[in-house]
């Protein structure tokens, strides 16, 4: 029986889900990243946006200005390789925060369940913390705390519960072992703080990033509407492009929620403080809150803290922060972040991919029909012309099979609308303005695309005006597609859906056209300037990057030969052996390069070939018999072949002090890039048994390899 995949139910969807089916479409989850050290490099940074970074963060309780400053002139340089492809800036605030004064002498003072002490108010402890009092600079604690109340410390590892509430003090007794710090931040959970929205220091923020023209700010614990609006007037007429990012961290915040929402451009679930103010049993009840009430009102919601957290010092995530990345994407997330896992993790790519690819399943286990059919029925009618408009674009891309919604806009509203109904095709946004190409990242599905080409100049009457606009309105359509056939976000002649407005303007979106994906006309092609159009895969599709010549070279000689005769010799996957000889010669020639150059001190170029070696090895594994048992070729011992490159790894990297020349040395990054690729080559074997094994890939052997030459460095 066919089932009508409009009327087909979450249950009908979900037991037909197969593993063995590869993911329909690309990605359309956000990944934010978290710049930091290890990642601010424009190398790091094109390597970050390569794996599918989509918003670069910037984190303001840590670091200069100056260090932020290079951050974001970097990944404005990382632009100018994918041309017309931008990548949106967002700075996180460090927010109002209450901390403890210092120690006396700066040292740390170790305490037992059970110790009472003082928490002074008086400016005088500041400077001479102990066991008896410590000072915390928030002067209105007496009167926001009650008996009973418990005040956390150090991130909710320390505990103390309120026993007495003085003039200019409060008194405690510890409910766990602990240490008394200096500077340590304070959480008081189930209290109405009232801390300013913005600290002297975010106001400072605030300016620099509107003087750096950054996109988004993600504003740390934000309390009620008036917090928002606070910031949207600090930023100012200057700063009034700039989308403000809720970040929900404290029990006020989720208690005023719904006024927040009605103010703010989007959210963030900031699990990490969050889980410190409500039991963390009730954290994911509050996500699952957020998440639907976002939904429902088209607005960008972001799932944030630990969510890959292992992966910063392990090449592999845990099988719960996979389950817990899945749940915010089927939850509805339209963006999830990584922060320390990029800002100092060791494996700052492989986090990203990780979380792509996690996201690309969870996706595909979305139940689009139903999930559009909740979404119409949760708006209040009569909804406003751009949003019937984009509903029934996605419900016409449903019926339609189309493949992409192709969205021209200004301010980027319509985007946002499209998105709020989840439909299961990409939507290309084609602006004009760079900040809202870059702000549109916030909104699950969108791939924007900068349209450079000026706008045409006035036209002389009304009837001019409206043909005019329409022109360049098609003209604009045709970039989408040029650009979207390039990336593979397309096919020739795939069933396409546009919206527009019938005259320009914001506001005047309320047209759907149905089209196919063909360019009919060259000219119609370049939109802007040739070189802006997609230089690189997108996010989620296919890597276009270009193959080494020894993976081509392969390849090619590893295709079965349907011009061989008959009775030439053949291997079982239908190659014949002579081409198979001939690529293991070639495969130990490019081994003894390796070692050669290694030995001449030619290190960055040695490993750059041994790189591509096994890049093509990985590639060709099935066509080279290397993953089955029986030989494919007579005499031909794959552990032997196993031995020889892993040998060549480790004797490689046993030399790399032998560079002839500081510019031959391997690098940092050098080392990183390695491992992320170690790891990616284990992960494609590692379905054949491949892995730390002798006839395989020593993975474990290279990777301890690798980290005792980081650590050397």
């Amino acid at each position: 029986m066919v089932v009508d995949a409009r009327n087909i139910s979450r249950l009908q969807w979900l037991q037909s889900l197969d593993i063995s089916k590869d993911p329909e479409h690309v990605r359309k989850s956000s990944i934010i990243c978290t710049l930091g050290p290890k990642t601010q490099s424009v190398e790091m940074i094109t390597e970050l946006r390569k794996a599918g970074m989509n918003v670069a963060r910037m984190n303001f309780s840590h670091g200069s200005h100056e260090f932020h400053g290079t951050t974001i002139a970097n990944v404005r340089r990382s632009e100018e390789i994918f041309k017309g492809r931008p990548v949106a800036i967002a700075l996180d605030t460090k927010g109002p925060e209450i901390r403890t004064g210092n120690t006396k002498g700066g040292v740390d003072i170790p305490f037992k369940i059970g110790h009472e002490m003082i928490f002074s108010m008086d400016p005088k402890d500041a400077q001479e913390g102990s066991l008896e009092r410590l000072y915390i600079d928030y002067h209105n604690l007496p009167k926001v705390v009650a008996p009973g109340r418990t005040i956390y410390m150090d991130d909710g590892i320390m505990a103390f519960e309120v026993l007495e509430v003085q003039e200019n003090a409060v008194k405690v007794v510890a409910r766990t072992d602990g240490a008394l710090s200096s500077h340590k931040g304070v959480n008081l959970p189930g209290s109405n703080v009232d801390l300013p929205a913005l600290s002297d220091k975010d106001k400072s923020d605030l300016t620099f990033g509107v003087e750096q023209g950054v996109d988004i700010i993600f504003a740390s614990f934000i309390r009620t509407a008036q917090d928002v609006k606070d910031i949207r007037n600090h930023l100012g007429e200057k700063g009034k492009y700039i989308k403000i990012v809720v970040k929900i961290e404290s029990t006020q915040g989720v208690e005023n929620f719904d006024e927040i929402l009605a103010e703010t451009d989007g959210v963030m679930i900031a699990r990490g403080d969050l889980g410190i103010e409500i039991p963390a049993a009730q954290v994911f009840i509050v996500q699952k809150m957020i998440t639907a009430k976002c939904n429902i009102a088209g607005k960008p919601v972001i799932c944030a803290t630990q969510m890959l957290e292992s992966m910063t010092y392990n090449p592999r995530p845990t099988r719960a922060e996979v389950s817990d990345v899945s749940n915010a994407v089927l939850d509805g997330a339209d963006c999830v972040m990584l922060s320390g896992e990029t800002a100092k993790g060791n494996y700052p790519l492989h986090a990203v991919r990780m979380m792509g690819d996690i996201s690309l399943l969870a996706e595909s286990a979305i139940a689009y029909p139903p999930l559009f059919n909740e979404l119409r029925a949760s708006v209040n009618l009569p909804v406003d012309t751009t949003e019937a408009t984009c509903s029934s674009a996605a419900n016409a891309a449903l019926e339609q099979d189309a493949k992409a919604i192709i969205c021209i806009t200004t301010t980027g509203t319509s985007a946002r609308m499209l998105s709020k109904y989840r439909p299961s095709v990409p939507i290309l946004v084609v602006t004009r303005d760079y900040h809202t190409a870059r702000q549109v990242h916030l909104s699950r599905g969108c791939y924007p695309f900068h349209y450079q080409k000026p706008k045409p100049a006035a036209a002389a009457t009304e009837v001019e005006a409206r043909d005019q606009w329409q022109n360049d309105v098609d003209e604009r359509i045709q970039f989408a597609i040029a650009n979207a056939l390039d990336a593979g976000l397309l096919q020739k002649d795939d069933v396409v859906i546009s919206i527009q407005g019938w005259r320009g303007g914001v506001g005047n979106t309320n047209t759907m056209r149905i089209l196919r994906a063909d360019i009919e006309t060259p000219a119609l092609r370049t939109g802007s300037a040739a070189s802006s159009r997609a230089s690189t895969p997108v996010p989620g599709s296919p890597d276009l990057r270009p193959e080494s010549m020894l993976t081509r070279t392969l390849k090619h000689q590893l295709s079965p030969d349907s011009k061989a005769k008959a009775s030439s010799k053949r291997s079982k996957n239908g190659v014949s052996v002579s081409r198979l000889q001939t690529s293991f010669a070639e495969i130990q020639g490019e081994l003894k390069r390796v070692l050669d150059g290694i030995n001449s001190g030619r290190i960055l170029e040695s490993f750059d070939i041994l790189t591509k070696l096994t890049d093509a090895v990985v590639v060709s594994c099935e066509a080279l018999g290397l993953a089955s048992e029986a030989p494919v070729v007579e005499a031909f011992r794959r552990d032997n072949f196993w031995k020889g490159l892993n040998k060549c790894w480790l004797l490689a990297l046993q030399n790399v002090q032998a560079a002839r020349s500081d510019g031959d040395r391997l690098r940092n990054e050098h080392i990183v890039h390695l491992q992320n690729s170690v790891v990616r080559w284990a992960d494609a074997l590692d379905q054949y048994g491949l892995v730390d094994y002798e006839m395989g890939f020593w993975e474990s052997d290279i990777m301890d390899s690798l980290d005792g030459v980081l650590k050397s460095m």
